[in-house]
């Protein structure tokens, strides 16, 4: 929770603006990144009657919100922590060799996978190579880089932009772009150079997965 004070500040920018956001926008691997900015916006949605929506990108690669199992699951991958509930894709996932390192995690954090199980956060996947296009797009506009990770949320960005102008619509879309991509730039060199690959976890090793996970009595 102490991560909210990115929302909390995030809420009195807008105000400051003098305007609200229609859609908050985060990149998930473990969920603490998008808490902590969409957590004081919930809040404020939920007290308010607010119809802000909310959406958590992750890889197709591991789709721990869009394919994981909500149940009981360690939170590390030899089963040495307590057992929490959240959507998981089994604590012995193991991780393709994907370009997005920090959003590799098998599952997500329990408050997080408990307002999606509520339908209160959506969630949407994205493909690799759709995710680096968006990020060479950013960076061209911005002069900023991307790091690979928050390239998702970049990518669910442009495309909720896209949405708002083909529908004629004005829409106020807030994200939190963090971590930069200076250190990982043999990323950026690979996708332009055509060497990367687009990758999507079967739902078969989902249910794999799910056998495998410890029973709760």
């Amino acid at each position: 929770m102490h991560q909210t004070v990115i929302g909390q500040e995030a809420l009195v920018q807008m105000e400051r603006a003098g305007d609200y956001p229609d859609i908050v926008i985060g990149c998930v691997g473990g969920g603490s990144n998008y808490a902590g900015l969409a957590f004081p916006f919930i809040g404020e949605a939920l007290r308010k009657g607010l119809k802000t929506r909310f959406l958590a990108a992750e890889p197709m690669a591991c789709p721990s919100l869009t394919k994981g199992v909500y149940a009981y699951d360690f939170g590390d991958t030899i089963g040495m922590t307590p057992l929490v509930k959240m959507h998981t894709l089994g604590h012995d996932f193991m991780p393709p060799g994907i370009h997005a390192g920090g959003l590799r995690y098998h599952g997500i954090a329990p408050l997080m996978s408990l307002l999606h199980k509520e339908g209160i956060v959506e969630a949407q996947a994205y493909y690799q190579l759709s995710v680096f296009e968006a990020a060479v797009q950013f960076t061209r506009a911005e002069g900023i880089i991307p790091a690979p990770e928050a390239t998702h949320a970049v990518r669910a960005v442009i495309d909720e932009a896209l949405k708002a102008k083909e529908a004629g619509e004005e829409r106020v879309i807030l994200t939190n772009l963090y971590g930069h991509g200076h250190f990982d730039m043999a990323a950026y060199d690979a996708y332009l150079a055509g060497q990367l690959q687009d990758y999507e976890y079967p739902a078969v090793a989902v249910a794999v997965a799910q056998k495998r996970m410890p029973a709760v009595v």
